[in-house]
C-alpha cells in the first residue's frame, strides 16, 4: 500500500448547507480544511476528490422511494413537507442537496475502494460521518448515510468483516440499523445516553437480531461525563472487541460534538481526549486491521470555530504520519481567515491544554460509579455473545 493517507476533499461539500442559523454550518468544513493547509498538512497527504455516489451505490444502503424523494425536495424545496424526514426543522431542503449530500457519501465510498484496493492504508473524510440517515428517511442532519454506504461498498468488494467505531455524542443508530442483522459488520458506539439526547437510541440491549446478534455495541454515557471516564470506556469495550473481531478495515467517526464547548450536547471531553481518541484508532487499525486499513471519518460538531476545525485537523495529521503537536500556535493565516469568514476570535493554540488519562478498566471497577455502570451494562450485554468474559 501506498505510505500517504488519502484526504478526500472536494470545494464542493461545503454545498451541504441546511441554510442560515442551522446547526451545521458548512462554514466548519472550510475552515477545517483551511487550517490543514495552513498547517501543511495537505503536503503531507493526498489530496483527492471522488466523483458523487450514483444511483446503484446509494441503493446499497437506500431504498429508491427515499432516493427519488431526495432528487423532488432537492429540485424543488418548497414542495417537503416532512415525508421521508426532508422539510423539518433538523432537515430542512435545500436546492441542490441531492447532489451535495452525493457528493459527500461519494467520497467515502472512494477512500473506501482505495482502501480495498491498496491505494492507500488510511484516508480521511471529515466532511463525513452523517451516521443518523435511515435507508428510508433523512434524520438528524443526515441525508445519505456516507458511513453505512462505505461498510456497504467495502462488503460489496469481498469484505467479510468490517468494524465500525462512532465517537461522536450522539448514537450512530443509522449505521447500526444498516447492518442490524448482518454478522460481517460489527458497530460500536460510545455516545451520551439516550435519556438525553437525540435519537434516544442506543442501549446497551441494543446488540444486534438474528445472524447479527452480538454485532452492535452501545456504551451509553451519563451526561456530564469528562476525559477520563470517555477515556476509561473506550478502551474498557474497544481493543477488546477489536482484537476479537479483527476487522479487515476499521472505520471511524469522529464527532467532534463531545467536546465541553459544544452546544448541543451534554458531555464535558477536551481537544486533547479527542485527539488521544484519534491516535488510539490509529493504533487500533495498525494492530487488527489488514494493511492497517482505516477510513476515518467527521461527524456531529457545532463548535464550528473554536473544536471542530482543529479537532479534525489533528486527525489528518494522525492519519497523515504527521501529528500535529498540541502545544504548537495556530498559523496566523488561519486566525485571519476565521476571523474574515466569521468575525469571530479563534483559538490560539492546537491544545485546550489538557493532559488526558484514564484508570484501565482491568484495575477495577466501582459499581456506584455510574460510568462503570455504563460501561459494565455494554459489556454484559454484548461480551458474552461473542464468546468474551463481561
Amino acid at each position: 500500500m501506498s505510505g500517504r493517507a488519502r484526504l478526500m476533499w472536494d470545494d464542493a461539500v461545503t454545498g451541504y448547507d441546511f441554510g442560515r442559523g442551522h446547526p451545521m454550518d458548512p462554514v466548519r468544513l472550510a475552515l477545517t480544511m483551511g487550517l490543514v493547509r495552513a498547517c501543511g498538512l495537505d503536503a503531507e497527504v493526498d489530496v483527492v476528490a471522488a466523483p458523487p455516489a450514483g444511483e446503484s451505490t446509494l441503493r446499497l444502503v437506500h431504498r429508491q422511494e427515499y432516493v427519488d424523494a431526495v432528487r423532488r425536495a432537492s429540485a424543488d424545496p418548497r414542495g417537503a413537507d416532512g415525508a421521508y424526514g426532508l422539510g423539518t426543522v433538523d432537515d430542512p431542503a435545500f436546492a441542490g442537496m441531492h447532489e451535495a449530500a452525493a457528493l459527500i457519501a461519494g467520497q467515502s465510498v472512494g477512500a473506501a475502494e482505495a482502501l480495498w484496493h491498496g491505494g492507500s492504508a488510511h484516508a480521511v473524510n471529515f466532511a463525513g460521518g452523517l451516521h443518523h440517515a435511515m435507508p428510508g428517511g433523512a434524520a438528524g442532519f443526515c441525508v445519505y448515510n456516507d458511513a453505512a454506504l462505505a461498510i456497504a461498498r467495502l462488503l460489496e468488494l469481498g469484505a467479510e468483516r468490517v468494524a465500525y467505531i462512532d465517537v461522536d455524542v450522539h448514537h450512530g443508530d443509522g449505521v447500526q440499523a444498516a447492518f442490524w442483522e448482518d454478522p460481517r459488520v460489527l458497530t460500536v458506539s460510545l455516545h451520551e445516553h439516550p435519556r438525553t439526547l437525540f435519537p434516544g437510541t442506543g442501549w446497551p440491549e441494543e446488540t444486534g437480531h438474528g445472524a447479527g446478534e452480538g454485532g452492535a455495541v452501545n456504551v451509553a454515557l451519563p451526561a456530564g461525563t469528562g476525559d477520563e471516564g470517555w477515556l476509561r470506556a473506550f478502551h474498557a469495550v474497544v481493543p477488546e472487541l477489536l482484537a476479537d473481531f479483527r476487522p479487515q478495515v476499521l472505520v471511524t467517526q469522529h464527532g467532534a460534538d463531545t467536546h465541553f464547548e459544544d452546544p448541543l450536547a451534554h458531555l464535558a471531553v477536551s481537544l486533547d481526549a479527542q485527539r488521544a481518541v484519534q491516535e488510539s484508532c490509529h493504533e487500533l487499525a495498525h494492530a487488527y486491521a489488514d494493511g492497517g486499513r482505516w477510513l476515518a471519518l467527521g461527524g456531529g460538531g457545532y463548535a464550528v470555530v473554536d473544536v471542530v476545525p482543529r479537532s479534525w485537523t489533528h486527525l489528518v495529521g494522525i492519519a497523515a504520519h504527521a501529528p500535529v503537536d498540541p502545544e504548537s500556535m495556530v498559523p496566523q493565516s488561519w486566525r485571519d481567515e476565521v476571523y474574515a469568514r466569521t468575525r469571530q476570535p479563534a483559538p490560539g493554540r492546537m491544545t485546550d491544554g489538557r493532559t488526558p488519562s484514564w484508570q484501565p478498566w482491568e484495575a477495577g471497577y466501582d459499581p456506584a460509579n455510574r460510568l462503570d455502570q455504563a460501561v459494565l451494562a455494554a459489556r454484559r450485554a454484548v461480551f458474552p455473545l461473542r464468546g468474551l468474559l463481561p
